[in-house]
């Protein structure tokens, strides 16, 4: 089986655009590349990675192409591009040719209008998105799912990767309690468009520092009864993740909590549903055209 890690961030602080990435973040606060991750890697049995902007700027983007034509682990990337720019269209359709950018990441977590992708001012771009066989990654929180559900509405052919599992309170929630209910019910409804993924990714920042498999059994339930092996993908976070715990114990913890999943299920989670969602041969790299 062929490995895929759906969600990676690689950073040089010197670029100067991670405004989030400030010296209160800790251990975080240091440049992380291919040096730092390659060992992990290797040491997990991972073969390919997904990188992910964490700046929402251009040069981001062009930052994280540039590593992915400099080293062969890159499978695809996912960018930023600015949806309210008048040559939106024809830039996502030029980039969106072999071998370059497979998906868009406005940070909607971080705006002021938890409606902003569904605006009618924004149908042009998203369809554009769709069109060109762009994905658009949403890094979402609870209160953003159904307005990305009314974007999902009015844009039927956008592949959507939900981020994150729409980042559920683990630290406070209760299984069963209205607001873990209300999380499940609209990633569910989202989750009725054949087009809409999940990543199974970034729950240990959302929980305590114990956490372990029967704190995020109740997460892990809802998004493989929602979504399915098919349209769920594992993926790291790293290094964010390292706030919360080490990748060998994320890996770990996933492959723990899905191992009731069939040979062929557990292929598709970890690998095989990336590698479709985002138009790329796990094994070998090669872009494969439009995500199925």
């Amino acid at each position: 089986m062929t490995v895929v890690d759906s969600h990676v961030h690689w950073w040089t602080l010197a670029r100067g655009d991670y405004r989030w990435l400030t010296p209160k973040a800790g251990p975080l606060y240091r440049d992380f590349g291919p040096e730092d991750l390659a060992p992990l890697l290797r040491a997990e049995g991972v073969d390919r990675i997904v990188l992910v902007q964490a700046a929402d700027t251009v040069a981001e983007t062009r930052f994280l192409l540039s590593c992915a034509a400099a080293r062969s682990e890159v499978a695809a990337v996912v960018g930023w591009a600015d949806f309210d720019a008048a040559d939106f269209s024809s830039s996502i359709a030029a980039a969106a040719r072999p071998e370059t950018l497979k998906g868009l990441r406005p940070m909607l977590q971080d705006l002021d209008d938890d409606a902003w992708c569904a605006a009618e001012v924004r149908d042009g771009a998203f369809s554009a998105l769709a069109r060109a066989g762009v994905v658009f990654d949403a890094l979402v929180r609870p209160r953003h799912l159904r307005h990305l559900l009314k974007r999902m509405e009015r844009t039927p052919g956008l592949t959507v990767v939900v981020d994150h599992a729409a980042k559920p309170d683990v630290r406070s929630w209760e299984p069963g309690d209205s607001a873990f209910r209300a999380w499940r019910d609209d990633l569910r409804a989202v989750a009725k468009h054949p087009q809409a993924r999940c990543k199974w990714s970034g729950l240990f920042s959302e929980a305590a520092p114990s956490a372990g498999a029967e704190t995020l059994r109740p997460y892990a339930d809802v998004v493989m009864e929602t979504f399915g092996p098919e349209r769920t993908m594992f993926g790291s976070d790293w290094p964010v993740l390292l706030a919360g715990a080490a990748y060998g114990d994320w890996l770990g913890l996933s492959r723990e909590l899905f191992s009731g999943l069939s040979g062929a299920e557990t292929d598709a989670v970890f690998g095989g549903t990336a590698a479709r969602t985002y138009g790329f041969d796990a094994a070998s790299g090669a872009n494969t055209g439009r995500k199925a």
